[in-house]
């Protein structure tokens, strides 16, 4: 969703840096004595000058390497660390100074933390959070009964959170985060370790309550089958620094500029049936008895027309669109930008 001029971003990040100080240790003893004695530093930028806005519903991915400063992005918009420099407003909040009044507006998830008391059961943390968010009991109940409904959290809902398993824990993290119908969601790798069921139940979980409810969400991970199926558009950073801002169309045009088309026939092709497609860019090349191969830019022709004119000289059995994950488009970008 692209922001318009008229409208204000729900999230405005300008030239958000943030500098850590770093100690330069020195080996053997001599060297350990002298860092008792004289400590040298160093600074490390882990996010330097970033900016972007993002619109009220969005759901934008937010995808680098170890270390690229993703979580370090969150934690600051997020309210839990000082920016070094640069300015960020969130639901009109400056994170940082107004974080009492600005928390109630956000729900945050950490995969590798819980926000949940870990020898309480589940029910009894939601309970808790629900206080100390001030909602109020009947809309509590209802919002607990919808997210338990849309999160299958019945079966676990009064077992202590340390005996859950990890993709229980995730989907009562979830549940703890939204109980206070927050405006905007900060996901820091909230998939880490699940398997390939629990990833599916958070996708569609994720899914549902930004159609549905419009809450914005901005979602770090590694997990690039994650970011094809949520997110339209994406922003990668690395080393601190943004590298790439738009639609996830718009990077596979941009770094993919071809497609290829594998397809099986019902009647055998000849290699030169297809040579008058040449002129639009569109490849052919038969690989096998009735199988070919079409290459073609994505830019000058779609999908669908192309397999228009593929039927005009014979029917097709199968087909499959083949091209490379955002995985190897990404490792392009940052081969690109180091």
């Amino acid at each position: 969703m692209p922001i318009s001029e008229s409208s204000k971003p729900l999230i405005h990040v300008q030239d958000l840096t943030k500098v850590f100080r770093a100690q330069k240790l020195k080996e053997g003893m001599l060297g350990a004595l002298k860092n008792l004695i004289r400590r040298e530093t160093y600074d490390v930028v882990a996010v330097d000058k970033m900016s972007f806005d993002i619109a009220e519903g969005e759901l934008i991915g937010y995808i680098g390497a170890n270390g690229a400063g993703k979580s370090t992005t969150i934690k600051m918009l997020t309210g839990i660390l000082l920016p070094t420099s640069g300015d960020v407003e969130v639901a009109g909040y400056i994170p940082f100074k107004q974080r009492r009044k600005y928390v109630r507006n956000i729900g945050v998830v950490f995969g590798q933390r819980t926000q949940l008391w870990w020898d309480l059961a589940v029910i009894e943390s939601f309970k808790l959070l629900g206080r100390i968010y001030e909602v109020p009991d009947n809309d509590f109940k209802k919002r607990l009964t919808e997210l338990t409904e849309l999160l299958a959290l019945e079966e676990f809902l009064n077992t202590p959170v340390r005996k859950l398993s990890l993709g229980q824990r995730m989907r009562a993290d979830l549940t703890a985060s939204l109980l206070h119908r927050p405006k905007i969601l900060f996901l820091d790798e909230p998939t880490i370790g699940l398997d390939i069921i629990g990833k599916a139940r958070v996708r569609d979980f994720l899914r549902q309550i930004n159609e549905r409810e419009k809450v914005t969400i901005l979602l770090t991970t590694h997990d690039l089958d994650e970011i094809e199926r949520l997110c339209e558009r994406i922003v990668i950073i690395d080393h601190g620094r943004k590298v790439f801002d738009g639609e996830l169309a718009r990077l596979l045009e941009l770094n993919v500029p071809t497609k290829k088309m594998l397809v099986d026939f019902v009647t055998d092709p000849a290699e030169g049936d297809y040579a008058n497609l040449g002129p639009r860019g569109i490849t052919f090349r038969r690989t096998d008895e009735y199988r070919g191969e079409f290459t073609y830019e994505r830019a000058r022709i779609e999908t669908g027309e192309l397999i228009q004119l593929i039927t005009q000289l014979h029917a097709i059995r199968d087909l499959h669109i083949e091209e490379p994950g955002i995985e190897d488009v990404v490792k392009d970008i940052y081969a690109g930008s180091s």
